[in-house]
């Protein structure tokens, strides 16, 4: 997702938006194209990372729009009091832009797990969620996202993602996206939200739902009506996707990580295994 991220990052330069890519020292082998081709909307300001937030509201504020580029944790819980007082509570067009969310660190280590982004971000009155499920969905997010700037997550995976849609999804906050109409029928749905839409059963009736966040509770219940469903996510199940459509009152069931994760350190696949994905 990372590559179709830089791309439409480039292609809104190079258009005229006035678009800022900050990193904390992190994103090499991504991000050193951008730089180079364009060192006037580039800076990494180094591990540093509540600075970092407070900066990119700065130059928010003076009319760009930015995006700050980290690993997950290190996007969010390093700087959360940044992202809520000085980017969201302004309103400000920037977008945190986290690589690795849920178990994708797993070998890391628990410091890099990102299992309680989607609930500290949620909470935020003006943040709106993407999570893209593939290079696809990331394309249609961050295109989304460069058209309307506002305070935004944006929740990459680290790459190797599952390429889930044929053709280029359209996606707006709070849709539900129709994968694969072609179980239109089945008897059994799936509703998911990022990189999670790789592990849902084959022969479900799916949806992926890429924009979300607190401002699109109201509109979710209308889309499915009274039919079950199961939601999927790489995310505690407190706080996360799941319990978002439930408070929106959805008839459903939620799929997601069991908190015993947070102490664990594996590969990808055997957290997730361990996680009860």
């Amino acid at each position: 997702m990372r590559k179709p991220f830089m791309e439409e990052l480039t292609a809104a330069v190079i258009s005229g938006r006035p678009i800022m890519l900050i990193t904390g020292d992190l994103g090499w082998g991504v991000v050193e194209e951008f730089a180079k081709q364009f060192p006037n909307n580039f800076i990494n300001a180094g591990v540093a990372e509540q600075n970092m937030m407070g900066m990119a509201a700065g130059m928010a504020s003076e009319g760009y729009h930015v995006f700050v580029y980290s690993i997950a944790n290190f996007s969010t819980f390093r700087c959360a009091e940044q992202i809520r007082n000085d980017v969201d509570y302004h309103d400000l067009p920037v977008t945190v832009v986290s690589v690795g969310g849920g178990l994708a660190y797993g070998a890391m280590g628990y410091s890099h797990h990102a299992v309680q982004d989607y609930a500290l971000i949620r909470s935020m009155p003006n943040m709106l969620i993407a999570a893209p499920c593939d290079d696809m969905e990331a394309t249609a997010c961050v295109r989304y996202l460069i058209e309307n700037p506002q305070p935004s997550y944006l929740r990459l995976g680290r790459g190797g993602e599952k390429q889930i849609h044929k053709d280029m999804p359209v996606v707006s906050p709070g849709k539900w996206v129709h994968v694969n109409k072609e179980f239109e029928d089945a008897s059994y749905t799936v509703v998911s939200t990022g990189t999670a839409a790789s592990r849902v059963y084959a022969h479900a009736r799916h949806y992926t739902v890429p924009l979300w966040g607190m401002k699109y509770k109201a509109m979710q219940r209308k889309q499915n009506g009274s039919r079950h469903f199961t939601s999927t996510e790489d995310h505690l199940e407190d706080g996360g996707f799941g319990s978002w459509l439930q408070e929106a009152g959805c008839y459903m069931s939620i799929e997601a990580l069991d908190p015993k994760v947070c102490g664990m350190v594996g590969t990808t696949e055997e957290l997730l295994k361990a996680g009860g994905l």
